[in-house]
């Protein structure tokens, strides 16, 4: 538990929390309990954990490096635990390490984005952009706005951050079906991928050719998952200037955009799943007979699940440092920075043959 915002503390106290499991840092002579923040960092908790139980008051004011949003500085309030002890004010600043991070305008996801990206919305301030209440329902809201659509595109991809999910119908009934937990993805699609992998082998196929066209189908998803969501997901561009498409583009992707994390709006609902299923299912159907065609869907599904679940990971988890953090920090680029690359989540291997890659 942290100590009462009236205490204060020395250096020394300070210093010792200086791990993932207690980490404190002082900024301006004021004391704040970062620990909750470390594992959600987007860029990796190496990113704080450099800084722990140190002064950073240098270094968010860094403009070349740190240079830190006033919504950074208004997150750091609600950790605050104390002050520096005055008689020792003097003698706190510790020396700051280079981390390599930029200025904004690059793709590198540094603390000013990451802090602001956390930073929970300030729901009167955000509400001057006369756009969508967060306080309220936001569905409604949108179906009877008269938004433009630059604006629209323009307001949806700055993140916001509530401390829980969003509302977007009034109705309690209707707003049931637009949760989705994470862990209801495997249950809902592992039954139907054995259903096809059992399907491939009572067509005829050898478990030899089902394993090989089911890892075929697995490889086929990582272009499916670019391809969705460029083109999909991201289909801006080509937006009619309506206000039925905006509620479109809202509930199929720009609500991820908007609150990036909303835990229970983060994996697609299977519903909406199904429905992108099905024409992928019958298309793969009609280029191959039947056996081959329930073992290369089976492994497609499959890749979707890794994928879904690997999103949810990548916004939540404490990520493994091979391969998973620098997706982290890629993907969460995509939502920070620009939103107009960086469309892999599993991997970066088609943004590369496509030229969509960020370069961080």
């Amino acid at each position: 538990m942290s100590p009462a915002p009236t205490q204060t503390f020395t250096p020394a106290q300070v210093e010792s929390h200086n791990t993932e499991d207690s980490c404190w840092v002082v900024h301006k002579s004021k004391v704040y309990d970062v620990t909750s923040f470390v594992q959600d960092h987007p860029g990796g908790e190496d990113y704080i954990l450099d800084h722990a139980g140190q002064d950073v008051t240098k270094l968010m004011q860094d403009e070349l490096q740190h240079l830190h949003s006033e919504g950074a500085y208004e997150m750091l309030d609600e950790f605050f635990v104390g002050s520096l002890d005055p008689s020792s004010v003097a003698q706190t600043s510790s020396p700051v390490k280079d981390t390599g991070l930029h200025k904004r305008g690059s793709t590198d996801l540094n603390e000013k984005e990451t802090e602001a990206y956390f930073k929970p919305t300030d729901i009167a301030a955000d509400n001057k952009n006369k756009f969508l209440d967060l306080s309220q329902p936001l569905m409604w809201q949108l179906w009877n706005s008269t938004y433009t659509k630059a604006f629209y595109l323009e307001q949806v991809h700055i993140p916001r951050h509530l401390s829980g999910p969003a509302r977007i119908f009034g109705s309690p009934y209707l707003e049931v079906f637009t949760k989705t937990p994470w862990y209801m993805i495997p249950i809902f699609w592992l039954p139907i991928i054995a259903y096809n992998v059992n399907r491939s082998v009572q067509e005829g196929l050898q478990t030899e050719q089902a394993a090989t066209l089911f890892v075929g189908g697995m490889f086929l998803w990582t272009l499916a998952e670019y391809v969705i969501h460029r083109f999909l997901f991201h289909l801006d561009d080509y937006l009619p200037n309506s206000t039925f498409w905006q509620v479109a583009h809202f509930l199929l992707h720009g609500i991820h955009h908007y609150l990036p994390m909303d835990r229970l709006r983060l994996v697609m609902p299977p519903a909406l799943a199904v429905a992108l299923a099905i024409p992928i299912n019958k298309l793969i159907h009609s280029a191959l007979p039947y056996a081959q065609a329930y073992a290369v869907f089976s492994g497609l599904l499959l890749g979707y699940v890794l994928y879904d679940m690997t999103h949810y990971y990548l916004h939540h988890a404490k990520v493994f440092k091979i391969h998973f953090r620098e997706m982290k920090t890629y993907h969460l680029a995509h939502h920070y920075k620009n939103f107009e690359g960086g469309y892999g989540i599993t991997s970066k291997i088609w943004d590369k043959v496509f030229n969509t890659e960020l370069q961080l």
